[in-house]
């Protein structure tokens, strides 16, 4: 059965809210906000009713702070205000802070009906919306396009409108936000998806071989052209190709890019043959294109062109409510492929991770929990896994887990030993597992350096693969 929680020092409107509702909820009373909180954190509710002096109480800081107070122990549930006449304003004001709605006294007992009933419609017609928006990904993107962030949600309606036009689409975002991610989500998701997904690093390219690699070139348009090649364009035909990094090709390819957007047409590199470019194009870029192209060092009819369909990728700072999601996604896929079963990360890391700016965004976090995984001896990513910088945002350092049963001398030993399997791992990572290099960056033998790795169980073919 579904239950109200009414919070009001008036029986008298309780009894009316619990009579409008007896045969649908269980209706409990709670006559301070102090006894509502303790009711919260032992029952669920799906209705708070509230008298707004009461919630004003609360909390210091007004009604919004009493609003996310009441949220934080149960995120789900619906909020209504309760005030007298006089004080309307204040419960619009609370309306517009998030509670569902507001009710004004003396309660009427059909407005206290129609108010639940208008909630749950709103919820069933929400819940609607959101099967019809999952219906539209396939199975395998639902993870990719879960998000608590509001921006992100709003980046992932825009990509749901845009992926089934052929319109072109310019990701705009920071390094390491997962642009190539989104651009290969959109062609999965377009009329284009059994065709190719072309994905081309423009800045990896060399500018000499910039074009050639693009729009391919005939036999003998160059020194060492001996023979015809196809281009990405012509390769990705029919399908989708991905430009990461737009703002860094060269003039002369700026034009023949500017050709197909325009015309939809390309010459190979040293040919006469006109072809048909049928291709969906995707650019992206971590630059301020508008602002180059002001500046002369990017073609403004170009810009124009791509700029069809912004869409804006927040970095990693701004949606940090989704560092747990992809700290699990990244955990299952290295335990797929690493034999491992390490499922949880211990607290303060997760504690550092919210303090932490994140300049490298998504990819530096994935980068981490790869390295971490590889050290890591434990069922759980433990703080010493990680690099000492991460802890330094706000003060924190790696805790070490001590028995308060210890003695103090048991502490420092233990302590000790932590630091030690640290430092070892640290100078392993920076050295790529050489053994003598490690040794000698540590100022000791390699044999001392071998003992204490057996010491630690720590194994110096974990290390060949990560860098510093």
């Amino acid at each position: 059965m579904r239950s109200i929680l009414v919070v009001t020092k008036d029986k008298d409107d309780y009894r009316i809210i619990r009579k409008c509702h007896r045969s649908a909820y269980r209706v409990d009373l709670a006559p301070t906000s102090d006894t509502a909180l303790n009711m919260l954190h032992h029952r669920r509710y799906d209705y708070l009713f509230m008298d707004i002096d009461l919630l004003r109480s609360s909390q210091p800081g007004g009604l919004t702070t009493a609003l996310q107070a009441l949220w934080q122990v149960f995120p789900t549930i619906e909020i209504v205000v309760m005030c007298p006449q006089e004080e309307i304003r204040e419960a619009v004001m609370a309306v517009k802070a998030g509670a569902s709605n507001y009710l004004t006294y003396p309660l009427n007992p059909p407005e206290v009906k129609y108010v639940t009933e208008s909630i749950d419609e709103t919820a069933l017609m929400q819940s609607e919306l959101d099967y019809l928006r999952d219906q539209f990904w396939q199975s395998d993107s639902l993870e990719l396009i879960r998000t608590k962030c509001d921006v992100m949600k709003a980046v992932f309606g825009k990509i749901r409108s845009v992926a089934p036009t052929k319109s072109t689409v310019l990701l705009i975002g920071e390094t390491g936000t997962g642009k190539g991610v989104l651009a290969s989500l959109i062609h999965k998701h377009s009329n284009r998806n059994e065709a190719q997904f072309i994905s081309v690093h423009c800045g990896a390219i060399p500018d000499t071989l910039l074009e050639s690699e693009l729009f391919g070139h005939e036999k003998g348009a160059f020194t060492g052209a001996i023979r015809r090649k196809l281009g990405k364009f012509e390769i990705a035909k029919g399908g989708t190709i991905f430009l990461d990094e737009i703002g860094t090709i060269t003039p002369s390819a700026q034009i023949k890019l500017l050709q197909i957007l325009q015309d939809g047409i390309f010459q190979r590199v040293g040919g006469e043959e006109t072809i048909d470019a049928n291709v969906r194009v995707i650019a992206a870029t971590n630059t301020d294109l508008k602002k180059m192209s002001e500046q002369g060092l990017f073609r403004k009819d170009l810009y124009y062109r791509l700029n069809v369909f912004p869409i804006e990728v927040p970095p990693l700072r701004q949606r940090k409510e989704d560092i747990p999601h992809f700290v699990d996604v990244f955990l299952r896929r290295m335990n797929k492929f690493n034999a491992k079963a390490i499922h949880h990360v211990h607290p303060s890391v997760l504690e550092a991770f919210e303090q932490y700016d994140w300049p490298g965004n998504i990819r530096e976090l994935e980068n981490l929990i790869e390295r971490a995984h590889i050290l890591e001896t434990s069922p759980i990513l433990n703080p010493e896994s990680f690099p000492s910088e991460l802890f330094e945002a706000e003060g924190l350092t790696p805790s070490v887990a001590v028995d308060t049963q210890w003695t103090l001398s048991e502490v420092r030993k233990e302590g000790l030993k932590h630091i030690e399997r640290n430092y070892i791992k640290e100078q392993l990572i920076h050295h790529k597992g050489k053994i003598k290099d490690s040794a000698k960056a540590a100022g000791i033998t390699t044999r001392q350096l071998h003992k204490l790795m057996k010491k630690y169980a720590i194994r110096k073919e974990d290390f060949k693969s990560s860098s510093a």
